[in-house]
């Protein structure tokens, strides 16, 4: 090929982010609604909700998006360094204000590669922080929450971690929980997943955006106020966002295998989210 051929392809690649990147902008998305972001550890808003923060914060769009971490990252000893961090990235990334930004610190949700959180603990603090009287609520009477929808990792984490994937069973075990003594009722919290991807797709950016938008055409949909699957693609501007709320707020965290992760994985740049199903 000629230098003309070789110069064409970034410029081909480049229309191809922007296009695909305004085309999930007319996707079905949430509206109007109180959304709760919940993940492990200051950083994996960043790191790997990041093009999710940035659309679903869009002022038009009307929701009030939180979020709850259940623990300070404090594996190395950095916890009140890594909590001040999570709210000055979660501020660039669209949350509110600070006081929407929750960060738990309990001896039952250790930062650990090795642990597993038990998911009838995490019910517990959801039932707490989001249903504070489920109890209380007569069976013949529809279940309450003080929010609609809760994001987080899916059965795999993304990454294995044991601590994302303590999120999903634990997600899972809260609703049920706000679910029994009430059947035949809609459950009030709906629970969206991010898809984890094979290693290949997770380290090609913006390239899976194609294969990603496809496989979201053609799954099973749903409308209505809470759609499935959700596709959000970060322009260039919100993609630089994300690499700024990482590299120079979770400035404690940045390792040289991190520059490659906010250079080349695909989850600073966009995101699919799928609704799961429950009781």
């Amino acid at each position: 090929m000629n230098w003309i051929t070789w110069a064409s392809v970034p410029v081909l690649l480049f229309g191809l982010w922007l296009y695909t990147a305004q085309l999930t902008r007319s996707f079905p998305t949430l509206e109007g609604k109180r959304i709760v972001l919940l993940i492990a550890h200051p950083d994996d808003e960043a790191m790997f909700f990041a093009p999710t923060l940035l659309a679903l914060t869009r002022p038009e769009l009307g929701n009030h998006v939180k979020i709850l971490c259940l623990s300070s990252g404090d594996a190395d000893g950095l916890g009140e360094t890594r909590k001040k961090e999570l709210v000055k990235s979660g501020i660039q990334l669209g949350v509110r204000s600070k006081d929407d930004i929750l960060i738990i610190e309990d001896k039952n949700f250790p930062d650990s590669m090795t642990v597993t959180w038990h998911p009838r603990l995490i019910s517990n603090l959801l039932t707490s922080a989001f249903a504070p009287k489920m109890a209380s609520v007569p069976s013949k009477e529809s279940p309450q929450a003080t929010i609609d929808a809760i994001v987080t990792f899916d059965a795999e984490g993304v990454s294995s971690h044991p601590n994302h994937k303590s999120l999903y069973t634990g997600a899972h075990a809260f609703l049920k929980a706000l679910m029994h003594r009430h059947s035949g009722w809609e459950c009030p919290i709906k629970l969206y997943t991010l898809t984890s991807t094979n290693l290949l797709r997770k380290y090609i950016s913006v390239l899976d955006g194609p294969l990603t938008i496809i496989r979201a055409v053609t799954a099973r949909k749903e409308l209505g106020g809470y759609p499935t699957p959700l596709m959000f693609v970060s322009s260039p501007v919100g993609y630089r966002t994300a690499q700024k709320a990482m590299a120079t707020a979770h400035e404690s965290q940045m390792r040289w295998f991190r520059w490659g992760w906010i250079s080349l994985s695909r989850y600073m740049v966009l995101n699919d989210l799928k609704k799961e199903k429950t009781l």
